[in-house]
């Protein structure tokens, strides 16, 4: 499956192979991160309460993270193509599935099993490919290839809103069910395996896994993740609870997701040029720092400069997470790499929206959740400080390209 010819590597093939990635980002993450739109809709219909009804995003954040692993693994062996195509068809499956559900529960199934394998068959795969076909410009095109998830969350959550508005919110999931799979076959048929090859990924992980640098990682991931994933699931409904229209409160997802769009293009650019590690370390704290404008947040423009600001760090924070690992590990088996260190973030994905929504019912307003988001993002942060010391000490497991 693995190409040799190496005159490939950063050649405008390799271009090709990002912008598919980009393509592969936009569309599972714009689903994903849609669901905020779908929250009260969703509660209402069931009479759910906040816990509950985020469950359903938690669920699938937690398989996709917990599931990457064999996506990665599974890319690294066979190629990326069958198995992207596996993940679109998950999907569209899944959605199309929850379009009919008659009790929550069963979305936790429909919803959780279909879109938690839909990314996992292609958001952790597509990253390794990119990763290997590039070396001078892997920063950049990393950067780009990731950008596609701000894109998603930009354009496709305001068009939920507007299409849960007009057809109601089954249909709504029906038509990104369909489209959905449709894109992502197009874009597994254009995936191709990169010429670097990444045999001897099993070894390599298992040493990798043991080091103090991905130990920081990993507990840094969990962490983090609490404060990344709580505005996809509660910001809307914050907002529409504060006088911000239904389209309104959606926008502001796209707001993160424009926002961290150019967080990864210009740190996936910057980091090309300076260190990457330093990079990662100041948007980790910069995510735990903008959550004092969502605490202090008097009017919808303050929750706007939270949503650009928390989406600026969380943007450079995702692009560069890949170039960090390949930085410190070596891009051999970057798939199983990846899936490894994303496993931590299935911990907070399942805890951490659930345990905000309980703290948001229990309390009556957002303010202790939206303390614990920011908590999170410092500690994770200060546990990063000595990331990258050791690094000489790792050197033996980073292969040269």
């Amino acid at each position: 499956m693995h190409h040799s010819n190496r005159s490939e590597i950063d050649s405008p093939r390799a271009w090709v192979m990002a912008g598919t990635a980009f393509v592969t980002c936009f569309v599972v993450f714009g689903v994903v991160y849609s669901f905020g739109a779908f929250f009260k809709p969703m509660a209402v219909q069931f009479g759910a309460s906040r816990s509950n009804t985020s469950a359903v995003f938690s669920i699938t954040a937690s398989l996709y993270n917990l599931l990457g692993i064999a996506g990665g693994h599974l890319a690294d062996r066979f190629g990326p193509r069958r198995v992207v195509i596996a993940g679109a068809l998950a999907m569209g499956a899944g959605l199309i599935a929850t379009s009919c559900i008659d009790r929550l529960w069963i979305g936790y199934v429909t919803y959780g099993l279909g879109v938690g394998i839909g990314v996992a068959c292609t958001y952790v795969p597509m990253l390794a490919m990119v990763g290997g076909w590039f070396v001078r410009r892997r920063n950049t095109a990393l950067g780009l290839a990731a950008s596609g998830i701000g894109a998603g969350a930009l354009a496709v959550a305001p068009l939920a809103a507007v299409l849960i508005q007009r057809y109601g919110w089954r249909t709504a999931y029906a038509i990104l069910g369909v489209t959905s799979a449709v894109m992502l076959i197009g874009c597994g048929l254009t995936a191709e395996a990169a010429p670097v090859a990444s045999a001897r990924g099993h070894l390599h992980l298992s040493r990798a896994v043991r080091t103090p640098n991905f130990i920081m990682l990993y507990v840094a991931s969990i962490l983090s993740s609490i404060a990344i994933y709580m505005p996809f699931v509660f910001l809307p409904d914050f907002a529409h609870s504060h006088g911000a229209s239904q389209v309104g409160a959606a926008a502001l997802v796209g707001f993160i997701g424009a926002a961290s769009i150019a967080g990864r293009l210009a740190l996936g650019a910057i980091a090309d040029r300076t260190g990457i590690i330093g990079l990662y370390k100041a948007s980790m704290l910069l995510l735990g720092l903008s959550y004092g404008l969502w605490i202090f947040s008097h009017s919808y423009a303050v929750l706007v400069l939270f949503a650009i600001t928390m989406g600026a760090a969380y943007g450079g924070m995702i692009a560069l997470s890949p170039a960090v690992v390949a930085e410190l590990f070596g891009v051999r088996g970057l798939g199983a790499m990846l899936g490894a260190l994303y496993t931590g973030s299935s911990i907070s994905a399942l805890s951490g929206p659930p345990l905000a929504g309980f703290i948001i019912d229990r309390t009556g307003n957002y303010l202790w959740a939206a303390i614990l988001g920011g908590a999170t993002g410092i500690i994770g942060f200060l546990i990063l400080v000595p990331l990258g010391a050791g690094l000489s000490l790792e050197a033996p497991l980073a292969e040269s390209d």
